[in-house]
């Protein structure tokens, strides 16, 4: 009798003790960083909605979507932290192939704009599935990296990641999505440099995707793909064709000046003056709208997030922890330089979305389930004895 009176006090005290060291190892920073993103990027939606004239509890309304997708990258993340890491190094290969098959029926039923197929209607909302194949190509090489741990500086082992990566980045380009595939190929390159791969295999690697860049200015770009990469390169030559965009986007950034005009008193945003500006272009209604001091805080907000996110790497006791956390920082980090560098006319425009803030559910979604994953291992790293 007195054994049993003790089983429960002794259990309730284990399980406290459970419990506690999951919410010791899980990293609040991240959610919290990701969350104040997630309000900015509901507020750009919000702004977005009034200057298209929409009513914001329209159910087809930029701010009622963006909430919506909200609600799904919620219940994503929820679902990632809940699953158990570990699992994806025994499904990996059907992940991979689940990946592939994605992109080839994006290119067999996707809608897009002039003759491009880049994204699958679902219900009352259409999916981008190249965005969900960079998480799954996250989750891919950390596994495969991961197993040759100490053996990287080898060709063989470069050479298989770079195998692994290139039909995703074949079935992307046949879209066409040249923004995409260039996050792929930086995916790659930011964890091979995590992972110790010697040097001279990722400049020639570099060398590769250079010759691959020009193989598809000659054989896969449309003209206006490259009328866009051409308005770069001259950006005067051209402000009421190719061009019409970066010149509009710099006039609106420039327009806001320290602390902004306000949300929805945007003067470029509120007369349609910048194309897509919900999604490629919204860092320049952001700066508009809501000044410098804005801009700043959005900048603050994603260096705090990539710092969090490389810290939760660096401790990982796993290598496929650390692969993954260094995969997802240089997702984040890539696409924020692309589309913040596109928009002030530094980078070619090639429709990067800019994660958390652009309108567009399939990053938010993604990107959850890939902050989610890296809960999921931090939880997990503590022994069942410290728990």
């Amino acid at each position: 009798m007195r054994v049993m009176r003790a089983e429960p006090s002794r259990f309730a005290d284990m399980t406290a003790k459970s419990v506690g060291a999951v919410w010791r190892a899980y990293d609040l920073q991240i959610t919290t960083y990701a969350a104040l993103l997630g309000v900015i990027g509901l507020l750009m939606a919000y702004t977005n909605s009034v200057e298209a004239n929409q009513s914001i509890t329209d159910n087809g309304s930029i701010f009622s979507r963006a909430l919506m997708w909200s609600g799904l990258a919620i219940v994503a993340f929820t679902a990632a932290t809940a699953f158990d890491y570990r699992w994806f190094k025994t499904l990996v290969w059907p992940l991979y192939l689940a990946n592939l098959g994605l992109l080839m029926l994006t290119l067999a039923i996707g809608d897009g704009v002039g003759g491009s197929a880049r994204w699958v209607s679902i219900g009352p909302l259409t999916f981008q599935f190249s965005e969900l194949a960079k998480i799954l190509m996250i989750i891919v090489l950390a596994v495969y990296l991961g197993n040759r741990e100490g053996r990287l500086d080898s060709l063989p082992a470069v050479l298989g990641a770079c195998l692994l990566t290139a039909p995703a980045v074949i079935l992307v380009m046949m879209q066409p999505d040249l923004g995409s595939s260039l996050v792929f190929a930086a995916i790659l390159a930011g964890m091979l440099f995590m992972s110790g791969a010697s040097l001279r295999w990722l400049i020639a690697m570099g060398l590769g995707v250079g010759v691959a860049v020009l193989l598809s200015w000659t054989y896969v770009l449309r003209d206006y793909q490259k009328d866009r990469i051409l308005s770069f390169i001259s950006p005067t030559a051209d402000t009421q064709g190719a061009g019409w965009q970066v010149a509009q986007s710099q006039i609106t950034v420039g327009s806001g000046g320290l602390l902004g005009t306000g949300l929805t008193n945007g003067t470029q945003t509120r007369g349609q003056f910048l194309p897509v500006q919900e999604s490629d272009f919204v860092f320049a209604v952001l700066a508009q709208e809501l000044g410098f001091i804005g801009a700043l805080v959005v900048f603050l907000l994603f260096v705090a997030l990539l710092w969090r996110i490389l810290s939760c790497a660096w401790r990982s006791k796993d290598p496929f922890g650390t692969l993954f956390g260094a995969g997802l920082a240089t997702l984040v980090l890539f696409q924020v330089f692309v589309n913040v560098g596109m928009v002030i006319g530094i980078m070619p425009v090639t429709g990067i979305p800019l994660p958390f803030i652009s309108h567009g559910g399939a990053s938010l979604v993604s990107i959850a389930i890939g902050l989610g994953v890296l809960q999921s291992v931090n939880i997990r790293q503590y022994k069942r004895a410290e728990w």
